[in-house]
């Protein structure tokens, strides 16, 4: 086990962080309202009240993206966790199908999966991960019968309150890190580089984004509206209606 130099996540992640802030741009710039309109339930909309064409793209657009801003974000804290034991315990990518992580520590071999946050996944994906697990390990003990394997399951951020989980273990938050790096205190750590040009690129998407919103609205005004106002049966169509195939 090395001791983490903190100087070393930082310059990690002044190196790396754009390629977040670059891909959340990229997946903005690279929307389409219909697709967006396509995902959304109108109905829920259509309950809230909202009559205001704007008002509506705007709160699609942002639901869209904060869901997709989870998931750039979740891959680049994967990376950031990645570099960090491989720093502290020589930790690596794992080429195991559905596996981030493997390191040895305290005489052990950790698989290691690592999600966003405690609630990432529902049922069917939470077996998946375990028999991404299963099939790791029965790779890895085909080489070394002897090996003393555990599974993790290892989310960046919240809390668990049992991690045993019977196959595997579940670290979340600061049990997380500490963990990866054997620093109890790493968890708040990674808050001010992560910060690093992050006003200046957030300004760069603002206005990326006040674009759009433009766009879209312009858009669905000519689409989806009538007189200025949503046309909510139009709309219902365009998201529900049944493909018909045409009879030869």
């Amino acid at each position: 086990m090395m001791s983490l130099d903190l100087n070393d996540v930082t310059a990690y992640v002044e190196q790396n962080i754009g390629s977040f802030h670059n891909a959340r741009l990229r997946s903005l710039e690279s929307l389409k309202l219909n697709k967006i309109l396509e995902r959304k339930n109108p109905y829920l909309y259509k309950a809230k009240d909202i009559v205001d064409p704007h008002e509506l793209v705007k709160i699609l657009l942002s639901a869209h993206l904060s869901s997709q801003e989870e998931t750039l974000f979740g891959e680049f804290l994967e990376g950031v966790a990645i570099f960090i034991c491989g720093k502290v315990f020589g930790g690596s990518k794992s080429i195991a199908e559905g596996i981030d992580l493997e390191f040895e520590r305290d005489g052990k071999q950790y698989i290691v999966a690592i999600k966003s946050g405690p609630n990432w996944g529902n049922s069917s994906q939470i077996k998946r991960m375990r028999d991404n697990f299963k099939q790791a390990t029965r790779i890895y003990r085909t080489n070394n019968r002897s090996a003393n394997l555990v599974a993790v399951n290892g989310c960046c951020y919240g809390r668990n309150n049992k991690p045993d989980q019977a196959d595997y273990f579940k670290y979340c938050g600061q049990v997380f890190w500490e963990f990866i790096s054997g620093d109890n205190e790493l968890y708040t750590q990674l808050i001010k580089p992560l910060g690093h040009q992050a006003h200046d690129r957030n300004e760069e998407f603002i206005l990326a984004y006040t674009r759009i919103i433009g766009k879209f609205t312009d858009e669905f005004k000519v689409n989806f509206c009538d007189d200025q106002l949503i046309d909510w049966d139009k709309l219902v169509r365009f998201n529900s209606a049944a493909i018909r195939s045409k009879k030869a």
